[in-house]
């Protein structure tokens, strides 16, 4: 049985921020305890929906959602206030969500938060959210940008050959059951010489299935017996047909196997889905070598494959997946953690990364990418793709191209036609839900911003072939569609599609960080919930993919600039710590945010030399993108003015010293994200093995006297020196800190030295986190990890005292409950009603207002009144706030009697208590016997 508690109960501190991404519908481990605190909830009500309940595993957090919660990429996660508690395990029927309390302090019971991707999906944030729906209705979409000359979404002179292949299950770590070796193939017939490859990859969705469109989806991996795979694999084919009439060997894999367990591993799957990914290109590898003769069917019908020259499309975390496979490729990962130990005889030219996750935020800085923004997504809705872009700055050498093609009135599972209506074999949805009593402006089906599933289809098909034709073929004439030169593609239809972009020839930027000196605007931080210094207000309308949060609450290193003016004419001039050089550059490009919506944003762009040179660029005008409070659409449009007036005057283009915008139309906001020296063309990439981070996780006991030193494993690989920004949680103030860190492989180790109290006090264990990210010239694969202390101490005993437990009506019985030993951690004890022999007390015979608050029958409130009159053990649950503090020997249990005129017999009452250990066993606890009396 679980029984539910109403009250809100502090069950141990959080030591630091859980690890590990696991997605709408499963998630990571909840972190071990720690020593805990007491309740921050003065009236000890949660709020709508929410529950402490009880399983074998011990107390958890449960909230249960009014509607289902669809499986998904994106992480469920629980909050109080904007402090990160963990992310839950979703029941089978996607309603309920449970965290376990092990190292989890709750928090005030008002500030509980559920969130997925940033948006909230619990009652109060629906209500919060909805008081923020009265933003300004979006306008209109603008006229399509000008065609590019050359359309990359045109098919190809190829007719093409398709089939599938299935090989023999692989184990991956962290899994017990074997992943699928499933792809379905679509490629050039009659194709001479070897073809470049592009290798698909789907993202998380439901596993299996049963009947068909209008059936049910079923959990799980393997499928259960009558249930079948979820064919997410083949939701890419029109893609791959178009690809290979263009002379590309296709191939859609197949991760229902990594979906239905992911949940298991504390990254959300990333290195499960790399190694994967792997996989199926050591079988291509040999397939267009000496092993052709014994490749499938399909491989043999295909051109042959050129593995010189690889493409990754990954679709949500598929995305983050090929993200890694592509690193990995670089730099070994460690091989107890990889599931793919063969030789690399291959070459990754480029990423496609569709509406991806990026939960440990590590992009692959030296591989060109495109990530692919939908405006209306409602799975990854704070479109964390984003950070595939804006990580890489400054990273690497910065020759790679970084696109981000944000695609306004596109959902996230339409890329997928299996997981659309009307066109996939299972069960399938619009991710973006409608809201009928409110429908969103933007993104609800049918208005003018929101694009059909056909049209967003061919402008994702148009664009994933445009990455094709400039990352490996080379084709400088359609850079301009994924670069911010403001062109389109007429094969995209009616989509309206912006990009913009870091990398390839751009120079010399002008990059806001803690060095920079900003005058007439606010230097202000991406990541933090203190409204004063975040970039964007939680209160505005709308949220900002530039802005996406990570592990923790608070992320040093990562700024904008914040323009706010009443009037035109007050210019923001901001100045970096040294002088920037865009010699050689033609323009020079910035990315500007202006608030959804808006329209005829002006500002006038100047340059300043460190002679005190100055000159006036040119002016640019932004209207903002069509957004709602349900959109990430506070996005950074790129904009670009020659700089011939700046050569004109004579300005030292190798010494500029300050940027100067000078807003030109009325009052308004805007944020600048960055400027770069710009000109055409792609830069040669020549990828290298950065040095590597990953970061392990090590356990300990506790032992029972003196200190203990130990050393959170942190692995280095690779050759040469680098940067990375190490955030490391704090036992005592629950804060997490950070601090740059020099990275030297063979050379000294960093070190996060955790020392380790032994006693021999009762306490649930410890977890220690650890999370890591590329400052300069790293890369970071596991980024997180930590030391978890297993407490070795044995659960004390406990007895009953009366105090007293034998009153006349009208009083109260005390009992006090009393341990052998003091703990370390507040113990929590479970009660429940047992009946008696004789007159058992009744409803009528307790405070009614004590009887509500502690029971939690359903439908409340009716039967919780003490009408009609029954006994107590009849009741379906006690849920007394039972809790011995940390440091005490005991506390007082109360309940509280009236007097009912009634004359009776002496009635009584019995509470059996229970507790559940660290181990997850539930044992019983003291029994409390009272007995009541009539009033004379």
């Amino acid at each position: 049985m679980i029984h539910a508690r109403r009250t809100l109960v502090a069950a141990a501190a959080l030591l630091a921020v859980v690890v590990g991404s696991q997605g709408v519908a499963q998630a990571r481990p909840a972190a071990e305890p720690a020593p805990p605190a007491a309740s921050a909830d003065p009236d000890g009500r949660l709020p709508t929906g929410w529950q402490i309940t009880e399983a074998r595993s011990g107390e958890q957090l449960t909230w249960r959602s009014t509607t289902r919660v669809p499986m998904g990429d994106a992480a469920v996660e629980f909050y109080s206030g904007d402090r990160f508690l963990g992310r839950p395990l979703a029941a089978k029927d996607g309603h309920t969500f449970d965290l376990a309390l092990k190292g989890v302090a709750l928090g005030p019971a008002k500030d509980l938060q559920v969130r997925a991707a940033g948006r909230r999906l619990d009652e109060a944030g629906m209500k919060a959210d909805s008081r923020r729906r009265a933003s300004k209705a979006p306008v209109k979409p603008s006229a399509l940008l000008p065609a590019n000359p050359v359309d990359p979404g045109v098919p190809g002179p190829y007719r093409t050959v398709s089939g599938e292949y299935e090989l023999k299950s692989v184990k991956l770590p962290d899994f017990p059951e074997p992943v699928e070796m499933r792809a379905a193939v679509v490629a050039p017939a009659g194709a001479q010489g070897s073809r470049p490859l592009a290798l698909f990859l789907h993202g998380r969705h439901p596993t299996c299935y049963t009947g068909g469109p209008e059936g049910e989806f079923v959990g799980g991996w393997p499928c259960p017996t009558d249930s079948k795979p979820v064919p997410s694999h083949r939701g890419y084919l029109h893609d791959q047909k178009l690809l290979a009439s263009q002379g590309y060997v296709t191939v859609s894999i197949s991760a229902n196997g990594i979906n239905g367990q992911d949940h298991l591993a504390e990254d959300g799957g990333a290195q499960a889905r790399s190694s994967l990914v792997r996989q199926h290109l050591a079988h291509w590898a040999n397939w267009s070598g000496a092993g052709r003769t014994s490749a499938p069917a399909i491989v043999r019908k295909a051109a042959r494959a050129d593995l010189s020259r690889v493409l990754l499309v990954g679709h949500s975390r598929g995305g983050e997946g090929v993200n890694r496979a592509a690193m990995d490729s670089l730099s070994k990962p460690p091989a107890d953690r990889d599931g793919y130990q063969g030789p690399v005889r291959w070459k990754i030219r480029g990423t496609v990364l569709i509406g991806p996750t990026i939960f440990g935020q590590n992009p692959t800085p030296d591989v060109p990418s495109m990530t692919i923004l939908p405006g209306c997504d409602g799975d990854v809705g704070d479109l964390q793709g984003e950070i595939f872009v804006d990580g890489t700055r400054g990273v690497s050498r910065g020759a790679a191209l970084h696109s981000a093609v944000y695609m306004v009135g596109a959902n996230h599972n339409y890329f997928n036609t299996e997981w659309t209506p009307g066109q996939a074999e299972a069960p399938a949805d619009d991710d973006f839900w409608n809201d009928e009593e409110s429908p969103d402006p933007v993104c609800t089906p049918g208005t003018a911003t929101r694009l059909t599933a056909e049209q967003q289809q061919a402008a994702g098909s148009t664009y994933i072939a445009a990455a094709a034709r400039v990352f490996v073929a080379g084709d400088d004439r359609v850079r301009p569609l994924l670069d911010g030169s403001g062109v389109s593609a007429e094969s995209a239809g009616p989509a309206r599609v912006l990009t913009h972009a870091v990398g390839a020839r751009r120079a010399g930027a002008f990059l806001p960080d803690p060095s920079m000196k900003v005058d007439g605007g606010r230097l202000c931080e991406q990541v933090d919930p203190d409204p004063a210094t975040a970039c964007l207000n939680t209160d505005e309308s709308g949220a900002s993919p530039h802005f996406a949060g990570w592990e923790t609450e608070r992320e040093a290193g990562r700024n904008a600039v914040a323009l706010d003016w009443s009037t035109p004419g007050s210019a923001v001039r901001v100045q970096p710590e040294r002088p920037v050089s865009v010699t050689g550059a033609e323009s020079l490009a910035l990315r500007v945010i202006v608030p959804p919506n808006t329209t005829g944003t002006r500002m006038d762009v100047s340059l300043t030399d460190t002679a005190g040179r100055r000159a006036k660029l040119g002016d640019i005008r932004l209207d903002g993108l069509p957004g709602s409070w349900r959109t990430a659409s506070y996005w950074g449009q790129e904009v670009r003015v020659p700089l011939t007036a700046a050569t004109a005057a004579g300005l030292d283009l190798k010494q500029v010293k300050s940027l100067e915008l000078t807003p030109r139309s009325g009052s308004g906001k805007a944020w600048l994200i960055d400027a770069w020296g710009w000109r055409p063309g792609m830069a040669e990439v020549q990828p290298v093995s950065l040095p590597r981070v990953d970061i392990g996780r090590l356990t300990a006991d506790e032992g029972d006297s003196g200190v203990k030193t130990y050393r959170v494993p942190v692995r280095l690989s690779g050759q040469g020196s680098g940067q990375i920004r190490l955030f490391v949680s704090d036992s005592k103030t629950r804060e997490t800190t950070s601090r740059v860190v020099t990275v030297r492989p063979g050379g000294e180790n960093i070190d996060v030295p955790v020392d380790v109290p032994g006693n021999t006090r009762y306490d649930y264990g410890t977890t220690y986190n650890v999370f890591a990210k590329a400052v300069h010239d790293t890369v970071v694969g596991n980024h997180l990890g930590g030391m978890i202390v297993k407490d070795d101490d044995p659960l004390p005993t406990f007895s009953a005292t009366p105090v007293p437990n034998r009153v006349t009506e009208g009083q109260s019985m005390t009992w006090r409950i009393t341990m052998s030993a003091v703990a370390d951690t507040e113990i929590w004890f479970d009660a429940e009603f047992a009946p008696v022999d004789g007159a058992e007390l009744s409803t009528t015979d307790v405070d009614p207002t004590w009887l509500g608050e502690v029971t939690d029958e359903e439908p409340p409130p009716a039967r919780r009144s003490p009408t009609p009159d029954r006994p107590l053990s009849q009741l379906e649950g006690l849920h007394l706030s039972i809790a011995i503090a940390p440091g005490e020997l005991s506390t007082d249990v109360t309940v509280p009697t009236v007097v009912d005129g009634v004359s009776e017999p002496e009635e009584s009452l019995r509470i059996q208590l229970s507790l559940w250990t660290r181990e997850g066993e539930r044992v019983e606890g003291p029994t409390l016997d009272g007995t009541v009396t009539d009033a004379a």
